[in-house]
């Protein structure tokens, strides 16, 4: 099958779509599929059309869908789509409507959906695998780890500001990975680190280094205020590393409604005592791991290449 996938961000910025897009399609290629990946959908030939969000993939969803009404179209819904595009957009409710098959990353978000959406919905859960080699975690200091760009959706200073809330006696302190994305961000993330003896922030990282720095660590705090579904937590989880998140419907999909290391969004003061706990009660922090470790089969690359298998056989019937 000729598989193409429209990203709408540009195929050089490693950002949530693209790599999203890169990896379905090397998966896509393990299946035996020829793959390309594309900004847009234009006149290319292709039997199947996976498109990434709702909103700004509708041009090449609409052109698709008028010149081969009756191929396959798969739209994958992003965090901005599901909690926020298809509530008030209505050409990214178009885009549900056009979608043959509708993949999302984590079960709540079927719980914004139409039954008519739903009903041709897949939950795909993002896959990872642990680095060969990592230092151990260092046993001077207890290390929290913050995987996230810059923006304001990420919250990403939440850990930092958190940080400063803890017993002077403790040993935590916070290393954070990512781009600046929102201009903004780069005073406030050097104002933080002037100030925060805590804080360090060490830019962007390649995908090995970030997983380097999760695996060596020994708590992820991800606190984003809206997700589709991130990725750190796959990551995390099949590391091993208890993960401290905000309690949005995006990582409780994730991690399901019984995950015992849920703050409140924005919550400086809760994140700070669960960060203090993670450090000092060794049943608390045995709790988060134990719950990290019953998830990890939902995240290996053999069940998200399983995932992908079913639906592009469900496809064939479109």
């Amino acid at each position: 099958m000729n598989v193409l996938i429209v990203t709408p961000e540009s195929p050089s910025l490693p950002l949530g779509n693209t790599v999203t897009a890169s990896r379905w399609a090397e998966i896509l290629r393990t299946l035996g599929h020829h793959v390309d990946v594309s900004g847009e959908w234009d006149q290319q030939d292709c039997d199947l059309l996976i498109a990434l969000h709702a909103r700004r993939s509708a041009l090449s969803i609409e052109r698709f869908r008028h010149a081969h009404p009756l191929r396959p179209l798969v739209l994958a819904l992003t965090g901005t789509d599901i909690y926020g595009d298809i509530r008030t957009s209505q050409a990214a409710q178009q885009s549900v409507v056009w979608a043959t098959h509708i993949v999302v990353l984590q079960e709540r978000a079927l719980d914004e959906l139409d039954d008519a959406a739903r009903a041709k919905t897949h939950v795909i859960y993002q896959s990872a695998s642990p680095p060969v080699h990592w230092k151990q975690p260092s046993a001077d200091h207890f290390d929290v780890c913050v995987l996230s760009h810059l923006r304001v959706v990420k919250d990403p200073l939440r850990a930092a500001y958190a940080a400063r809330l803890v017993p002077s006696e403790s040993r935590i302190r916070v290393t954070h990975g990512g781009r600046v994305l929102e201009p903004e961000w780069e005073d406030k993330v050097r104002g933080e680190m002037a100030g925060n003896p805590r804080y360090r922030w060490v830019g962007e990282q390649s995908h090995e280094a970030g997983m380097q720095l999760l695996a060596a660590s020994r708590v992820l705090v991800q606190s984003s205020t809206i997700e589709g579904g991130a990725n750190a937590i796959a990551e995390a989880v099949v590391c091993g590393v208890p993960i401290l998140c905000s309690d949005i419907p995006g990582n409780v999909g994730m991690l399901g409604r019984d995950y015992p290391g849920y703050f409140r969004v924005g919550d400086t003061a809760q994140l700070a005592d669960l960060m203090s706990r993670a450090e000092v009660d060794p049943n608390f922090y045995a709790k988060l791991l134990a719950s990290i470790e019953r998830l990890q089969d939902r995240f290996t690359p053999e069940r998200e290449r399983e995932s992908w298998a079913r639906l592009l056989e469900a496809t064939s019937g479109s």
